[in-house]
């Protein structure tokens, strides 16, 4: 308990020297003070004003935060794209939903539109904060999904639900309802983490501080220009400038790296919106900061998927650990390797992982919230096409 106090105590110093800007607060608790008493300091520093995100994700550890979906810097998205903003362009009235008729776009942008599938395009559709159901159930979906994917790569084989299947039955022909409740969540305590997953406040309060669990940067604003970057493919054989990309195309950018679990399993879901883009929008990949190397936030179920990396200290070092990840994963479309101080996962927050979408003018149209919580690839994939919408309705007007 101890050294929990003094890591969240000697993080608030921190944070007062270096992010806050709110006058003239009081000095911070001594080492000896309780997490309560810290972030009861900080929230007085600010007063009224909203604090910066770091700072909400200081309070959150010290609260005691187990880093579930509304804690800390877990926001929602930015988007321009909203509901009342996709009526208009259809010049419909929004109290009554958008029909395929009143579309002026493809039948397959409609088709990503339509979350529910019930051939109506309405609010509902387009909600991806956390009080969605949709979004709740999808939370649930994906920690399920992870029991299944036995090798972490975001795929589950047929051997690996035949696996799941023969150990819940327990030698029976048939699953019922209590037996595979019983197996799905065995071990998994009110947290929701899995034995040996859960974090240590110490562990916390150093990862945000290093950069693994996100940056102390918050990246660029909505309608801000992205910041451009040079960043070179694992292999070392190609390098690609950001704004060689941007116009006429929008440009769909994916943070995030090996050891994030929620990013591996929610990747395929990226690709897949590639697939069906890739002929209107260029994709990029950008691989970060580890979020669970073995000297940080380590995690017991990367280990047994056999994801277990130290954070690398060159690098040569990442661009290794990004080919293994392209290596496991595959992805479609090319993955660039930051440097090892981080200037673009920095400029674009992007640890641990995150979702843009930029415009053909350079232009931030969407940002999503910080993975794993706001990593919502059906969220990102609603926004390119909106943006594909804007295109052609205004060459449409010209």
């Amino acid at each position: 308990m101890r050294n929990m106090r003094f890591a969240v105590s000697a993080a608030a110093a921190l944070v007062s020297a270096v992010v806050l800007r709110a006058g003239e607060p009081k000095p911070p608790p001594a080492p000896e003070a309780n997490p309560a008493a810290v972030a009861k300091w900080l929230e007085t520093a600010y007063g009224p004003a909203a604090p910066p995100e770091a700072v909400k994700m200081l309070l959150a550890i010290a609260r005691g935060s187990q880093m579930g979906p509304n804690d800390g810097w877990f926001g929602p998205c930015q988007t321009r794209y909203t509901f009342d903003w996709l009526a208009k362009a259809c010049g419909t009235d929004p109290a009554h939903g958008i029909t395929r008729d009143q579309f002026p776009g493809k039948p397959e942008w409609f088709a990503r539109l339509d979350r529910n599938k019930d051939g109506r395009v309405g609010r509902d559709d387009l909600d991806w904060s956390d009080q969605s159901e949709y979004v709740q159930m999808a939370y649930m979906v994906n920690r399920l999904f992870r029991r299944f994917d036995a090798t972490g790569d975001g795929r589950v084989t047929k051997a690996e639900w035949d696996a799941f299947f023969k150990k819940a039955a327990g030698g029976q022909e048939d699953l019922t309802s209590e037996s595979l409740r019983d197996a799905l969540l065995a071990g998994v305590g009110g947290s929701g983490f899995r034995p040996g997953d859960a974090p240590d406040p110490a562990v916390l309060v150093r990862g945000l501080f290093a950069g693994e669990i996100g940056s102390l940067q918050e990246g660029p604003k909505l309608g801000q220009t992205a910041p451009d970057f040079t960043l070179k493919t694992p292999d070392g054989t190609r390098t690609v400038r950001l704004s060689e990309l941007t116009g006429p195309k929008p440009v769909v950018l994916v943070f995030g790296n090996f050891t994030c679990g929620p990013f591996r399993s929610m990747y395929p879901g990226a690709d897949a919106v590639y697939q069906r883009h890739k002929g209107e929008a260029n994709f990029l990949g950008v691989y970060v900061r580890e979020a669970h190397p073995t000297d940080g936030w380590a995690m017991r179920s990367n280990k047994l998927a056999g994801v277990a990396v130290k954070q690398p200290a060159t690098y040569a070092q990442r661009a290794g650990v990004a080919k293994t990840f392209c290596s496991k994963l595959t992805p479609s479309f090319p993955f660039l390797v930051d440097e090892i101080t981080d200037p673009v996962g920095n400029a674009y927050s992007g640890m641990p992982a995150r979702l843009y979408v930029i415009d053909p003018a350079g232009r931030v149209a969407y940002k999503s919230g910080r993975g794993p919580f706001g990593f919502k690839t059906g969220e990102m994939e609603q926004a390119l096409v909106m943006s594909l919408l804007e295109a052609k309705v205004a060459a449409s007007r010209r």
